[in-house]
């Protein structure tokens, strides 16, 4: 018993360094939370919003938001149907411009994911399943691979918009095609490590997410209609659960977990909903659902005992309490996307508004508020924090607000 015990321990510790031993930085925070680790930053703004430190306006079309290191910003977008990937320096300076593949040009035309960097490597997708490694010094493109042509994926109606999980060696992407469902691949050469055919639907737009427990690594991510749980190691589907109501492919937002629960919030009839995950990890029960928040794209934000969530069909704010489910508040802020940084919640709704809300013990309070007037097309993009800054895409626009003291 000592032994597997000192054996599940030593697992645990070498799975953690090879998750953690380098940063990754990628869509929506170091965890893909939504929660940035800053400090020292504005309680309040002045009525104009906070400094804009500098704008750079030839972005491309697109939604995506930026990853920022401590020298780059890199950020894709749409030039003429081509998807580019941007390098920038921290005053908004072009350094290079790489192509990476086709874009989708149908419906909301532009860029949809983030990129994901890990030590000098950047991983980049397109609406067209065009996924690319790239050195961040050059731009050079290290390998590429192709979900359509190379693992007979079909991308979603709004094309693919996954922004890819990098763990360790490897880097994993869903093509959604019934025979190659989810991939994981070498992040050095783009080689095939395991197939998983998952539930073998076409697949969402979510960004996935890692569970990290002493027996095994799960990827959590969404298929078309289902939440699945995929064993890292080899790829073996642990379980899924099956989403209800109609125009069930818009599952968007990433997955939380937390202390032994896993929390969701989609829209088209799916809403909020918590799961109890076994000790192992190899199998969820449903502990409750609430069909009234129904964020469809916007992220979501657990504070203390409250999911805070844009709503869809009521443009507008939800919060849920997470112990029994119930929606006990709501805010009149439109809908759009969340984020948190040093206390503070940070809300972006899809009119351009930017508000910084305060938590409270039943709804977070508005603080300060100020219009994006800059920038093209739809405010659908995630907000990002970093040392200080506020960053804000909108279209072909890059804004950044100095949010620090």
């Amino acid at each position: 018993m000592r032994k597997t015990l000192q054996l599940s321990l030593l697992y645990f510790l070498m799975s953690s360094l090879s998750g953690f031993g380098q940063e990754v930085l990628q869509w929506r925070g170091p965890s893909r939370t939504g929660v940035y680790d800053e400090t020292n930053l504005l309680k309040e703004w002045p009525e104009t919003g906070p400094a804009l430190l500098w704008e750079y306006d030839n972005l491309g079309n697109g939604y995506g938001s930026p990853v920022i290191t401590k020298q780059n910003i890199f950020i894709n977008g749409e030039f003429d149907t081509v998807n580019y990937l941007l390098a920038l320096d921290l005053q908004g300076k072009l350094l290079w411009k790489s192509k990476v593949g086709k874009e989708w040009i149908q419906n909301y035309p532009g860029a949809r994911s983030t990129p994901t960097v890990m030590g000098d490597l950047i991983y980049v997708t397109t609406g067209l399943g065009q996924l690319a490694c790239l050195e961040t010094k050059s731009g050079k493109e290290r390998w590429s691979v192709n979900m359509m042509s190379d693992f007979h994926g079909q991308p979603p109606r709004f094309g693919f918009s996954e922004s890819v999980l990098v763990d360790g060696d490897r880097v994993y992407c869903s093509p959604g095609s019934r025979d190659t469902n989810i991939v994981a691949l070498d992040r050095f050469t783009g080689k095939i490590i395991w197939i998983s055919k998952g539930e073998g639907e076409i697949t969402s737009y979510t960004a996935p997410t890692i569970i990290r427990l002493p027996q095994r690594n799960i990827l959590v991510t969404f298929s078309k209609t289902a939440l699945l749980g995929i064993d890292m190691k080899d790829g073996s589907l642990l379980w899924s659960y099956k989403q209800d109501g109609e125009g069930i492919d818009c599952q968007c937002n990433t997955p939380l977990y937390e202390n032994s629960f896993l929390y969701c919030v989609n829209g088209n009839g799916n809403g909020a909903i918590k799961f109890q995950l076994s000790d192992d990890g190899a199998k969820i029960t449903e502990l409750w659902k609430d069909n009234k928040c129904d964020g469809l794209f916007g992220g979501f934000i657990k504070v203390n005992d409250q999911i805070i969530s844009g709503g869809y069909e009521k443009r507008q704010y939800y919060v849920v309490e997470t112990n029994k489910g119930n929606v006990v508040d709501s805010i009149k802020f439109d809908r759009g996307s969340v984020i948190e940084a040093d206390g503070m919640l940070y809300l972006y709704n899809e009119k351009g508004q930017m508000g910084l809300f305060k938590p409270g013990k039943s709804c977070p309070e508005l603080v300060s508020s100020f219009k994006v007037t800059r920038g093209t097309k739809a405010h659908f993009s995630h907000p990002v924090i970093c040392n200080g800054v506020l960053y804000i895409r909108h279209g072909k626009s890059l804004l950044a607000y100095k949010v620090a003291k």
